[in-house]
């Protein structure tokens, strides 16, 4: 079963409609108390990271969401959930959970480059080695859909799993021990979003 963690940062029903799609059975996390009765463990979000990271600490989740994950349960991080893994980001210079080292930092372009922020629609995934059977029947560099105005920068180069290449190249997914995150949106991506969270539920990316 899978708890998908409720803390107002919106597309959280779309999320468990993907998830439905995949046959798992999944229930929303409102209280820290819920965490137990998870296999594993979903953060999506969109909006903005202090927010995000004000409402799971004044709602309790935040503390009980570190200690399920320590604890070693399969975690997914979508978008903000991706970024709110990580020390520190630029979007209102605040900490995050602190669980993968590394800050969040905002796309920026020379004037005499075109590319809009936020990063918005469908982009190419490249897949790295250690990123392979979370893309089990996913072709490398399959179009995912984005949404975002920041990107993560691991400090180690070995918890990197994907990039893309927007202006410059970024990590887009990211994956240390029992946590995956992703800055693209499985949920809105098609087919192949869809098998990307088979292959998380399916966990032969943990062995």
């Amino acid at each position: 079963m899978t708890g998908i963690i409720n803390y107002g940062a919106g597309n959280i029903y779309s999320v468990i409609t993907a998830f439905k799609k995949c046959g798992e059975e999944v229930f929303i996390i409102n209280n820290p108390s819920d965490f137990s009765k998870a296999d594993r463990l979903v953060l999506p979000g969109v909006g903005a990271f202090g927010d995000g990271i004000r409402s799971l600490d004044e709602s309790g989740l935040k503390i009980a969401l570190s200690g399920s994950v320590k604890s070693g349960k399969p975690f997914l991080g979508i978008c903000l959930g991706l970024q709110l893994l990580f020390d520190h980001s630029e979007e209102g210079d605040c900490e995050g959970l602190k669980l993968i080292k590394g800050n969040v930092i905002k796309f920026s372009f020379p004037f005499s480059e075109s590319m809009k922020v936020p990063h918005m629609g469908w982009n190419q995934v490249q897949v790295k080695y250690n990123g392979k059977e979370l893309f089990l029947n996913i072709p490398d560099k399959t179009w995912f859909y984005f949404a975002h105005s920041y990107f993560a920068a691991p400090e180690k180069s070995n918890t990197i799993a994907a990039i893309t290449y927007y202006g410059h190249e970024f990590a887009s997914v990211v994956k240390m021990n029992n946590i995956v995150g992703v800055l693209f949106h499985p949920e809105k991506s098609g087919d192949y979003g869809l098998c990307f969270i088979k292959n998380f539920l399916e966990g032969k990316w943990l062995q």
